[in-house]
Order: C-alpha cells, then structure tokens, then sequence
C-alpha cells in the first residue's frame, strides 16, 4: 500500500497540478522572493511562485511578453567575475572578507573549502547544514562554502535558495557574500543596485538564522553576522573590490513581509476545481486560470515580476487605481476605480464627510479656478496683442508667445 499523504505531500502534489502534469517546477530564488516580500498582498504571485510556474512563458503565453530579467550579456560577464573571485580557493575573497568584516581574525592564510554536493536539492540542504557545523566547531578556522543551498519556510512551502558564497569566520560566526558585476567606483557603487544585492542578501541570512536556530538545540547557536560582503569590479577593470553592507533592516523588513504571505494552501483552496496554469491549454483558459486568482498590481512590479504587463493592461482596464501607485491608493481610501475619484470629486458620490472625498472635491475647485484665470489672462494677452497692432499700421498682429501666457498658479 503507498504510504498515507500528509498535509505536506498533499500540498506538493496540488501544486503539480497546478504547474500541469510533466512540468518541472521552477526554483524561487532569492531575487523573486525578494521581490515577492515587496508585494506580499498579491496572491496571484505567491500562487505562481508557490507552484514553481515559469512566469516568463506564461506571460508570452498570455500575450504580455516581459523584458524582465538579466541579459546574457550580463550573465556570462557575472559568470566569469564570480569565477575570477573565486580563484585559488577563494583566496582573494578570504581576503577580502577579513579586510573588511573582520581584521581581528588570523589572517586566512589557507581555508577548508568543503564539498557540497548531493543529489536533489534537500541532499544539497543537509549537505550544506553539516558542512556548517563542522566549520562552526572547527575553531580557530576559515570555511568558504562555494554556493551552497540554505532551505526558507515561505507561506508553508519550502524555498530553496544559493547563496554566492558564505563564510565561517575563526569564531564560528557566520557571512553572507554577494558577488556582483556592477563596478564600484571610486568605493561606491549604484544605490539602486546595492539596495537590491541587500534586499536578496537578506534573504540568504534569514535562511543562515533558521540553520543556526536548528543547531543551536544541542549548542549554542552559531552568530549569523547582519555585515554581508558586496564584491564587485573596482572602476573599470576587472579587478574584485568589496564593501561591508549592513543588511538589518532589509532583513526586518523581508521578515515582517513574508509572515504577511497568506497561506500557499489558503490560496490553492480557493481556487475553482481543475485550475491549471499549464501553457499548453488555449489562451482562453490559460487567462480564465490566471484572472481567478486576484492580483495586486503596483507600477514596482514592473521592475520585479515577468507579469507586470499583463497585470497592468488589467488593472488599467478595470480603472484601479492602485495603477497610480501604492502612495495614491493609500491617501484615497474606499475610492477603489478611476471612476470613483472622478465622480467624487465632481460631487456626484461619496461622503462629504470623507476626508478622502473632501480633499478631491476642495482640489477640483482649486483647478477650476486656477483655468479660469488663465483662460482670462489669455484673454487679456490676445486682447492687448490686437491693440498694438491697430496702433502700430503696416505690421502684423503676432500671436502672443511663451512669454505672454499666464503661469500656472
């Protein structure tokens, strides 16, 4: 007889149906579920990415193809800067974690560099886990753990993740190391880019904090440092430089969010019976599948999920305003649609009581007013333009230029 389903392998197996039947599931990595923290209202992500789809060919498959993602330009050219980092043992990046993060330390003349394959990635997590241990009671020396792969509980579905590298100071305490290929100028680089390498590194310790909380039953549990290590270019050579980022509050952020995620199972169970995302079905009912689960569409999606212009075109067409941003959604309350602020703000609905209500109707006045001036103001300028050329005969009258339209109050 097969063995009974658990609560776990029955959610499993949902998912698979979910996915269609024969389609491999697609790894969450750290970016999406950085990303997904971002968003954690949005069920329509969490479902998807809960079910390993590949949302990028859902999307071609729905019409809305995304140009979300890393060219292969970049990829190759990252490849090979983190292979170059990694050179000798990774004696360079020994180096430089103990430049920046940890001076007092013996300098890492030589390092254990354990190996962590496995077959499937919960071999590759226990295999990671023990290595970790080791290098935590081995006092006294240097482990660099080359991509391991660290498991994340996110909305009771397990995540597998792979660090760049994680380093075992001499203490025992631990480091998370981003190795990137954007260059750091003159000891800085793009904010926009080290907030999103601090965001993803976030995640990896996270993950560090659930390892260690496990091997602390037995011992005191090993230090997960909040410093990460950003290596990258140094200007425009291909030389590694690095600097100690401090990921605190990235990482309280990412961890009130994700406890926000509903449910994956939650989700899965109100799902209509036979749903699938599987791109082989029509259009019709690949879109039927997509639209039952509802999405909350903000203008960050576009630059964190291959969806974003599928979710837009909707949510433009249904006239939500969360289109506008989350910032405006925020300040309108009840006002859900375009069509409600607009008809609030003429006066024909809503609670004059509203402060929401109130401040539209107060604004619409101040515009109204604020273009009937400058309509007279034009006025007045056409006005004196035709006088001046009924009293300067022989030229023509001009049309009143920049200079002459009333500014804006």
């Amino acid at each position: 007889m097969p063995p009974p389903r658990t609560r776990g392998t029955a959610l499993r197996h949902r998912l698979a149906e979910l996915r269609g039947p024969d389609v491999p599931a697609k790894a969450l990595d750290a970016r999406a579920l950085a990303a997904l923290a971002a968003n954690p209202g949005c069920k329509r992500r969490a479902i998807l990415d809960g079910a390993g789809v590949n949302k990028a060919a859902l999307a071609s498959a729905l019409g809305s193809p995304s140009v979300f993602g890393q060219s292969q330009f970049a990829f190759t050219r990252g490849n090979a800067f983190e292979a170059k980092v990694k050179a000798d043992g990774g004696a360079e990046l020994l180096r430089l974690v103990h430049e920046k993060l940890d001076r007092t330390a013996e300098p890492p003349a030589h390092a254990r560099v354990p190996e962590l394959a496995a077959i499937g990635p919960e071999g590759r997590t226990a295999r990671t886990a023990l290595a970790l241990r080791e290098a935590t009671e081995a006092h006294g020396e240097w482990t660099l753990l080359d991509h391991p792969m660290l498991a994340l509980d996110v909305a009771g579905s397990p995540a597998f993740l792979e660090p760049d590298a994680v380093v075992v100071h001499p203490d025992g305490s631990w480091t998370v190391v981003e190795i990137k290929s954007f260059p750091m100028l003159d000891g800085s680089a793009d904010p926009a880019k080290v907030g999103a390498a601090a965001r993803q590194a976030a995640v990896y310790v996270l993950a560090l904090e659930q390892i260690a909380a496990r091997l602390g039953d037995s011992a005191p549990a090993p230090r997960v440092r909040h410093r990460i290590l950003l290596v990258c270019p140094k200007d425009f050579s291909n030389l590694p430089t690095a600097s100690a980022v401090d990921v605190r509050k990235q990482r309280a952020v990412t961890a009130r969010q994700l406890a926000r995620l509903t449910r994956i199972e939650d989700i899965a169970d109100t799902l209509p019976a036979g749903t699938c995302f599987s791109l082989e079905l029509p259009a019709a009912d690949l879109t039927a599948a997509v639209e039952s689960v509802p999405a909350t569409y903000a203008p960050e999606c576009l630059s964190a999920c291959e969806l974003a212009f599928h979710c837009r075109a909707r949510s433009r067409a249904s006239g939500a305003v969360t289109s506008l941003g989350r910032s405006v959604r925020a300040e309108l309350g009840g006002l859900t649609t375009v069509e409600d602020v607009l008809s609030a703000a003429r006066g024909e609905s809503g609670d004059p009581d509203d402060p929401a209500v109130a401040a539209l109707r107060r604004a619409a006045r101040l515009r109204a007013e604020a273009l009937g001036r400058d309509a007279q103001d034009l006025g007045r300028d056409a006005q004196d333009a035709q006088t001046l050329a009924r009293e300067a005969p022989g030229q023509e009258a001009a049309a009143p230029g920049p200079e002459a339209v009333a500014p804006c109050r």
